[in-house]
């Protein structure tokens, strides 16, 4: 980026007062510190919408606001998506579901509301989904999930002490995620355990803790490789 705040040429888009060419810019990574501060960024800009060739979209104490803007769907060449430890509230857009080539969606420690977009089933080259620390999150898992077959870590838990709302049966289409590694979906309101979890033969990890479970069905005898 070229940092002249609020004298971007035609080929540049102003972010956070930087100035990101639309072109050329594929990789935007901003981090702040607990310690030492945040970055105090604000809204994200639906400007974002307009840096096409973006790979790589990351900010990390940055102390962002705000929801997501919908034109973070024009991203189509994005590869990750990461937002840690920032204040965005809002739903996640439904816009999320044209990110076709993104490989890691993670959204850790923010305010997110409302419902998990079915859209998410789009994202078939996702590898990563953490949706972790947003306690107020609601609805249900949505069985569009089962479409993610490239997945190896799902996450969409939180603290014991800060369940969300998250409610409903695991959806039976989770035994569709064969290469699934990793499953941690503690800390929510979740109420059955499907017996097609008992798919998942490649799980090494998994959490269910601090829910409303009242029976764990047998098929949990296939994990074979679990270690945790």
């Amino acid at each position: 980026y070229r940092e002249e705040t609020d004298n971007c040429t035609a080929e540049e888009v102003d972010l956070w007062g930087e100035c990101y060419n639309i072109q050329e810019t594929t990789n935007i990574t901003l981090a702040g510190h607990p310690i030492n501060g945040t970055l105090s960024l604000g809204d994200i800009p639906p400007q974002i919408g307009e840096l096409i060739n973006l790979d790589t979209l990351s900010c990390t104490f940055c102390g962002l606001t705000g929801s997501i803007p919908t034109e973070i769907g024009n991203l189509i060449n994005l590869r990750s998506l990461t937002f840690l430890w920032n204040g965005i509230t809002g739903q996640i857009p439904t816009e999320v579901g044209n990110l076709i080539n993104l490989e890691n969606l993670t959204i850790h420690s923010n305010q997110l509301t409302g419902f998990i977009p079915p859209e998410i089933g789009n994202l078939t080259n996702l590898k990563y989904l953490k949706l972790t620390d947003n306690y107020n999150l609601t609805g249900s898992i949505p069985n569009e999930i089962g479409s993610l077959n490239n997945l190896i870590e799902l996450k969409i838990g939180n603290h014991s002490d800060y369940p969300s709302q998250l409610s409903g049966e695991i959806p039976p289409e989770i035994g569709n995620l064969i290469n699934l590694e990793t499953l941690h979906l503690g800390g929510n309101q979740l109420t059955e355990i499907p017996s097609e979890i008992g798919n998942l033969t490649n799980l090494m990890n998994l959490s269910l803790n601090d829910n409303q479970f009242t029976e764990i069905p047998l098929e949990i005898g296939n994990f074979i490789n679990l270690e945790t």
